[in-house]
């Protein structure tokens, strides 16, 4: 069935484009093709039963994956977990998005970042979203700001988009300060929106180069700050993916595995 729904889900979005390619036969070939095709494809409209084949298909990767809750997981420091995995595998309230300041995801296809990863899984619903969001706008996102959308077909419920800095050269106090703005933004947003629960991600330490271990700091000090100030109960998720960071933030948390 997976198979079937790939190659319908192929075909169409290569109609859209008015494109011809011959579909490979197997199933990894197929996969990157079909990652690449929403990759690439503009915010616009698409029919129901596009929508309901890519829904049941992305559903369907979902479960295979697996789902790993919140509910599972055992915090390090009250009401803060660290937990090393897959973000699009996550059920929680939100999940944060480290985006860019057009804040439509990832063009490039199949490429490595979490973007691109969180605008795949969620489907071709979430970048029509952002568009709308930033069509009402009229400019793009400020560095350290945040912005909301629903998650559709991710486990979490909302998606949280930041646009952190970008480091060329020597590091900052501008860059640690807008670094900071994220985290603080993005839990001022889940709290106004009602989120119990928010897992970051480690936001500006892959293409955007901020160096891992004091964006770690920064991360577990803004949180800290924040929820002490507010007096916020929301649950804080830092989600890792390599092990450096993981060691990084277990640093920062005196958490052991």
């Amino acid at each position: 069935m997976q198979r079937q729904r790939r190659k319908y889900l192929i075909e169409y979005l290569l109609a859209e484009r008015n494109a011809q390619a011959d579909i490979p036969d197997d199933e990894y070939s197929q996969k990157r093709l079909l990652r690449a095709l929403f990759n690439v494809r503009e915010p616009r409209k698409a029919s129901e039963e596009f929508l309901r084949v890519q829904d049941e298909y992305l559903g369907e990767e979902l479960r295979q994956k697996g789902i790993t809750d919140i509910a599972d997981l055992s915090p390090v420091l009250p009401d803060i977990y660290l937990w090393q995995g897959d973000i699009t595998t996550l059920r929680c309230d939100g999940i944060v998005n480290a985006a860019n300041s057009q804040m439509l995801g990832c063009f490039c296809p199949n490429h490595g970042c979490i973007d691109n990863a969180i605008h795949t899984f969620a489907g071709v619903q979430l970048r029509q979203e952002c568009a709308d969001i930033m069509e009402a706008q009229g400019y793009e996102e400020p560095v350290g700001g945040a912005k909301i959308t629903r998650g559709y077909n991710l486990p979490c419920k909302y998606v949280l988009h930041t646009v952190g800095p970008v480091v060329y050269g020597e590091l900052t106090a501008e860059h640690e300060r807008l670094l900071a703005s994220c985290y603080s933004s993005c839990l001022a947003l889940a709290d106004k929106n009602g989120l119990n629960s928010l897992a970051f991600c480690c936001i500006s330490t892959g293409e955007f180069h901020f160096p891992n271990e004091r964006a770690a700091e920064i991360a577990v000090s803004t949180v800290s700050d924040y929820k002490r100030v507010t007096k916020s109960n929301i649950k804080v998720i830092f989600n890792v993916f390599k092990e450096r960071d993981y060691e990084f933030y277990a640093k920062y948390l005196n958490a052991n595995r």
